[in-house]
């Protein structure tokens, strides 16, 4: 897991504006493919998944294995294929049952098989496969990863100021000040708060200082789940402006009452693209991604070469729980044509599909015995087809 966080942090820092993306549907897939590669990509791709690349596909099935068992989160891997390129059995048996695909060539045909399967993959909430099949598109994988939990504590809705607009917020008040939290981190302070779901999985929301960047606060956060950063928990933060959009302060009430944290966020729902290969130091594909054969012997004989990788995701907060949806896919492509077969054969095809004339030989005399010529052939009838 800490591979994949580290994805997430090295993702996070080369992100702008309101954007949204899955480290963990990218990883399987770079980890695949760091198996079956060679030299630099390799090398490269070993870097970006965090582990060696002997080890990646083994650490590949873990994570698949880890993500099926979690309440709230359903995940799958997809590979098509042409016909003509045969895969390395070493490399077929790290993939899950039932992976494998063909591709068929028919552009509109294939197009709509991968569409239904990220379709189905994410429950309608991202309808099309995000990389474009091109004519020579000779492998594809894909991985689905979608999640979903409803919050402990719903939220009620509310009227939120926005940068001086007015957007529809939440709020709600529990007793778990801890829910909260400050770290230090070197971009200045950064205020957590865990909002917690009733099957295991929680959302974290993370505020930095103004100046800070997407980068440096997605950091942080990951750097919190790490243990690579501490923070203080909201019971021992002092009174007054404790972080970033953060205040603790003591309230006179007419009886007793516990510790509480009131949450006010906003209400949202974000979706986003992202091209992998124009992040090529991201994602460990400065080689692998340079549209050239031969840095995937372990994969298939074939020459083939990355022609695209893109994620599509989609992400929605509201005052009942949380959805999250993501689809990435690689688009490998075969340079070269296609084997040649071992033995050769003379072919040719005819067509009479206008008038023609017809003769009736006797082969030892070579005796016409009958002449026509055809401008009328017999209807075509279903009940003899």
């Amino acid at each position: 897991m800490d591979a994949v966080n580290a994805l997430t942090a090295r993702w996070a820092a080369s992100v702008q504006g309101g954007t949204v993306f899955s480290a963990a549907g990218v990883w399987p897939l770079l980890a695949l493919l760091a198996d079956g590669a060679t030299g630099a990509a390799r090398e490269e791709l070993a870097e970006a998944v965090g582990v060696p690349a002997e080890q990646a596909a083994a650490t590949a099935r873990e994570l698949l294995a880890t993500l099926a068992a979690v309440d709230g989160l359903d995940s799958a891997l997809g590979l098509w294929t042409k016909r003509h390129v045969e895969l390395r059995k070493e490399w077929v048996a790290g993939l899950p049952t039932g992976t494998h695909g063909v591709l068929t060539g028919d552009l509109d045909a294939d197009h709509a098989a991968l569409d239904a399967w990220a379709a189905e993959r994410t429950s309608g909430a991202i309808t099309r496969m995000p990389v474009a099949l091109r004519p020579d598109s000779s492998l594809v994988s894909a991985s689905a990863l979608t999640v979903r939990t409803e919050w402990e504590v719903s939220f009620k809705g509310d009227l939120m100021p926005w940068r001086d607009q007015d957007r529809a917020g939440l709020t709600r008040t529990t007793p778990d000040l801890d829910a909260v939290a400050v770290a230090r981190t070197p971009a200045g302070a950064l205020t957590q708060a865990r909002v917690r779901g009733t099957n295991g999985i929680d959302v974290h929301l993370l505020l930095g200082e103004a100046e800070s960047t997407p980068g440096e606060v997605l950091g942080a956060g990951v750097d919190l789940l790490t243990d690579a950063l501490t923070a203080v928990p909201g019971s021992r933060l002092p009174y007054g402006e404790a972080g970033p959009g953060l205040r603790v302060a003591s309230i006179r009430t007419e009886r007793p009452e516990p510790p509480s944290l009131t949450l006010n966020t906003p209400e949202f729902t974000v979706a986003a693209d992202h091209d992998l290969p124009a992040a090529p130091e991201v994602f460990g594909l400065t080689t692998a991604g340079d549209g050239s054969p031969g840095h995937f012997p372990g994969i298939s004989p074939a020459p083939l070469a990355l022609a695209a990788g893109r994620q599509s995701v989609t992400a929605a907060f509201g005052g009942e729980g949380f959805r999250a949806a993501a689809v990435t896919a690689l688009d490998m492509v075969w340079l070269g044509w296609e084997p040649e077969p071992d033995h050769e054969s003379k072919r040719a095809w005819a067509t009479f599909d206008r008038p023609f004339g017809f003769l009736a030989v006797h082969r030892a005399s070579r005796l016409a015995l009958a002449a026509g010529w055809i401008t009328d052939p017999t209807p075509f009838r279903e009940d003899t087809a």
